[in-house]
């Protein structure tokens, strides 16, 4: 159970991921809050590391990622009814069936986590700004899965990873506008595998 000290941390952060795209410092978030202790500020952001809303990246000025608890986004049923099938074609008879779905076993899991998508980078995919991403945590991936990339220890980014023969690690975009990033290797860092995503 968090404190209403910590809750308000928390709302802090999420305001501010919301409002600039990136994570606060310490130091902004003392000042957001009205303390001047940075010294709070980390017992606070350990309270929430704890309680599985945020992570904390060593070695990184900004350096806290949101994490979502999967089971807060399900209020109520875990499972839907499978009614029958519906064409993305051409029109087929829809039949009722009695069957459902469990969705919970589809997105929830030990190691995953839920991201806010910002921008329209991967619009192709059907991955649009504002959708909610199920992440599965990896620090490792296969050439063509959509990935959780971690830039030069400062910025994320969900892209499609390519490895290529030169040491180098091309982090594609799903959206004709956009150009392919190409890094070196040891300059991206893998956090997460993409599952699906929910749209609310």
């Amino acid at each position: 159970m968090l404190t209403m000290s910590q809750r308000r941390t928390h709302e802090f952060i999420k305001k501010f991921f919301e409002e600039h795209g990136y994570s606060p410092t310490a130091a902004e978030i003392a000042e957001g809050i009205g303390i001047k202790s940075r010294g709070v500020v980390h017992r606070y952001l350990k309270a929430l590391v704890q309680a599985g809303h945020i992570a904390l990246t060593p070695k990184r000025h900004r350096n806290i990622s949101l994490l979502t608890s999967v089971q807060e986004l399900f209020t109520g049923a875990v499972s839907l009814p499978l009614l029958g099938t519906i064409a993305a074609g051409q029109p087929i008879e829809a039949i009722p069936q009695q069957e459902s779905i469990d969705v919970a076993s589809v997105f929830v899991g030990a190691n995953r986590y839920a991201l806010k998508v910002k921008g329209d980078s991967m619009i192709d995919e059907g991955i649009l700004d504002g959708d909610v991403v199920i992440c599965e945590k990896h620090d490792s991936a296969t050439d063509g899965q959509i990935v959780v990339a971690l830039i030069d220890h400062e910025e994320a980014t969900l892209k499609r990873l390519q490895r290529n023969a030169d040491q180098t690690v091309t982090l594609i975009p799903a959206n004709t506008q956009l150009h392919p990033m190409i890094y070196a290797a040891d300059r991206v860092t893998i956090q997460g595998v993409y599952i699906g995503l929910i749209r609310i």
